[in-house]
């Protein structure tokens, strides 16, 4: 226990080193502004006792003077920003105590174990981390009340602003994670309280915030052109000061976390070593839920209203299916975090509904295109729809193309939209692929040096004079090779640019998000906390190339196919989202079929599949 205190105060002492490091570069930066002003003092007093007399010391009087008060009413703006910049702050879903008082309960518990001041409130995230956060600035709540300074030795009379940070809990944990495991995981972030609560490293921080705070607002484009002159100006002093600081306020940063990690080994140890294993399980079956599961929801105009939920319920899938996640299912028996909570309901839909918005840049309230789903309703309401909807603009950009509807006039509803037109026009022809072959291999009429006797084009080339020319040769050829992510053939290529550049128009002309009064996470002003222009903050993936749009669009028709012609349903599955159950089975093995009619023009497998499964191609499909 020794050990643990002298470790746990030598961290602390490293981060008030690093803290008061931070203050004195404040201190030089105030010193260079008062600089002038101290010239100019001496000049004029030395004038007043007829020591500096003469009209050069007038003149530099006068200069001095001049330039002292211009660098103080150009520190004193700065100063003034930095102090009412507004810091940043994390979206959260704020959780009040008389709404979970077992999960105060455990915080407070910790933290007189701990022996450090409890956190002021408690927020939840919709990420799978945890971390303390200062909202003390006056922009953030209500002023902080006033306290007598303890730890200021003999100027202890002072009082001073203090409020303990919040405690933001990462949501997928409470459903996740048993009680006790959620206790181990929140100790090493509930020991930062104690040094936080050290005025030097508290004021380090306002200082480090609030040039943070200055530089975005800096940043700030629309404003007047002689305000923008004055704050690139003042944006270009609160970068300077921050880059001067910044090794200190990591160190320092570095220093507390050391601080509270000693201090929580004291504190349920062993048990978080087991958590630590939660913790990567819960964000694997997070990410791959919200990639997965939630993002087709949400590009569907509809938002899960149970993400949490879902975690447990992927994670349970995951432990069924790998043998290395056996045994986490059987923790399920325990009491889990969430019951901590009196309505665990409503804050896995406040968390649901941030999650949308933050990682999809959704709207932050429900309406006609933004509806809230249950998991028993997503195939239904997300798959079928999404699957038809694809479907049907897929036919739109071959009506477009002028492609027939059916190319057999002795077809079934020939006016329908039906799988075989597409897997006909995706179809390479034969001569086509002949064609292909001889310009490839054929030299061209209009090429230098071709004549109707030219040698046949089996006739190896001439190998390349110098070293320079093999390079260059490969690099060129290197150059024309299709990239991976561009469809092979040219009807796939004119198809694919086509949906996407439809999809484009789709997205454009869709409404923008509103922006309403407050956000789900019940703070006031949202806008003014965080950016709702940059939204989404953390978009999950990168824009779909050309070719996998062509393959989703191409996979939803043959699942309506399925489902229209041999009785196949939607389904959800937990790890990969929406799904084909043909017989109440996962349909895992039509991906690569697809992609080989995609990518090589060959319908052959897929063909081959659908009529294994009793797919008729030929027959219409009901779209939206």
């Amino acid at each position: 226990m020794t050990g643990i205190a002298m470790g746990s105060e030598v961290g602390a002492q490293a981060a008030r080193a690093r803290a008061l490091a931070v203050l004195r570069i404040r201190g030089r930066a105030l010193a260079v502004a008062l600089l002038p002003a101290a010239a100019a003092v001496i000049l004029v007093a030395g004038g007043t006792s007829d020591h500096l007399v003469g009209p050069a010391w007038d003149a530099a009087r006068a200069v001095v003077s001049a330039v002292a008060l211009v660098v103080l009413l150009a520190a004193g703006v700065i100063a003034l920003v930095v102090a009412r910049a507004r810091p940043a702050v994390s979206p959260t879903v704020p959780i009040a105590e008389d709404a979970a008082p077992d999960l105060y309960r455990l915080v407070r518990d910790l933290a007189e174990r701990l022996d450090v001041p409890a956190p002021s409130a408690i927020a939840l995230t919709p990420d799978c981390d945890s971390w303390l956060e200062d909202r003390t600035h006056p922009a953030h709540g209500p002023p902080a009340h006033e306290e007598r300074d303890e730890l200021a030795g003999a100027a202890g009379g002072r009082h001073r602003r203090t409020a303990a940070p919040v405690l933001v809990i990462g949501s997928p944990f409470l459903w996740w994670m048993r009680v006790g495991e959620l206790r181990a995981v929140l100790a090493p972030v509930v020991a930062g309280t104690g040094p936080s609560a050290h005025p030097d490293i508290a004021a380090a921080r306002r200082f480090v915030r609030g040039l943070d705070a200055a530089v975005a607002t800096a940043a700030d484009r629309g404003r007047c052109p002689a305000f923008r002159l004055a704050c690139a100006g003042i944006g270009w002093v609160a970068r300077l000061l921050l880059r001067s600081c910044r090794q200190h306020a990591a160190e320092m940063e570095r220093g507390v976390a050391a601080a509270a990690a000693e201090r929580a080994q004291a504190v349920d140890y062993g048990v978080r070593i087991v958590a630590q294993e939660q913790v990567g399980l819960a964000y694997a079956g997070w990410d791959r839920l919200l990639t997965r599961v939630a993002l087709p929801a949400w590009r569907m105009g509809r938002w899960p209203s149970r993400l949490d939920a879902g975690v447990v319920a992927a994670l349970t899938e995951l432990s069924r299916r790998d043998r290395l996640a056996e045994g986490f299912a059987s923790r399920l028996g325990e009491r889990p975090a969430c019951d901590l909570l009196e309505e665990p309901g409503t804050v896995d839909e406040a968390a649901s509904l941030l999650a949308a918005r933050l990682f999809h840049g959704g709207p932050a309230e429900c309406g006609p295109d933004w509806a809230p789903v249950d998991w028993s309703e997503y195939p239904e309401e997300v798959v079928d729809r999404k699957w038809r909807t694809d479907a049907a603009r897929l036919h739109r950009v071959l009506d477009a193309l002028g492609v027939r509807r059916a190319p057999d006039p002795t077809a079934h509803d020939p006016n329908g939209p039906t799988l075989s037109r597409v897997l006909d026009h995706l179809t390479t022809p034969l001569d086509a692929d002949a064609d292909a072959d001889t310009r490839a291999t054929s030299p061209s009429p209009g090429t230098p040096g071709a004549t109707p006797d030219a040698e046949p084009a089996s006739r190896a080339p001439a190998a390349p004079a110098t070293e320079a020319d093999a390079d260059t040769t490969a690099d060129i050829d290197a150059d024309l090779l299709p990239d991976e992510d561009t469809p092979r053939t040219p009807r796939t290529a004119t198809l694919a640019a086509r949906l996407s550049a439809e999809l484009a128009r789709e997205e454009a002309a869709a409404p923008p998000a509103p922006v309403p009064g407050a956000s789900p996470s019940g703070q006031s002003g949202p806008d003014a906390l965080w950016d709702v222009d940059a939204l989404p903050l953390f978009p999950l993936q990168p824009p779909r190339t050309e070719r996998e749009l062509l393959a989703d669009h191409v996979t939803a028709m043959v699942c309506c196919a399925a489902m229209d012609t041999a009785g196949a349903q939607p389904g959800l599955d937990w790890l990969d989202g929406p799904t084909l159950l043909v017989g109440g089975e996962r349909a895992t093995d039509l991906a690569p079929r697809v992609l080989s009619l995609v990518e090589d023009g060959d319908p052959d497998p897929l063909r081959v599949w659908l009529s294994d499964l009793g797919i008729r191609p030929e027959k219409p499909v009901r779209l939206v």
